[in-house]
């Protein structure tokens, strides 16, 4: 399933610049970047879950702000792009 996720951190203290590092690394951990605070993660079930907790686990909810959206298996249909930074198919044939 295809999940986007963004997030809002705080960056007033440097706890809060380190949380955005360490929020910013664990989605690209499980996605790609979309926008500076956008992420689109292709996983599962399990991985939706695991990752859902990991993120929790790292804000501060006081200050900060984390949004999922769950656009399941056929998201294809449901995403359209326009503009700079083409998007790929994160599906598709890795060619390196």
């Amino acid at each position: 399933m295809l999940v986007l996720i963004t997030y809002d951190v705080s960056t007033k203290s440097s706890e809060g610049r380190r949380r955005l590092s360490q929020v910013s690394k664990k989605c690209l951990s499980y996605g790609q970047r979309v926008q500076n605070s956008v992420f689109e993660c292709i996983v599962d079930a399990t991985e939706f879950r695991r990752l859902k907790y990991e993120l929790e686990e790292l804000i501060n909810e006081e200050t900060d702000s984390l949004r999922f959206y769950n656009l399941g298996d056929k998201h294809k249909t449901k995403v359209e792009h326009f503009g700079a930074k083409s998007s790929y198919d994160m599906e598709g044939p890795l060619i390196l």
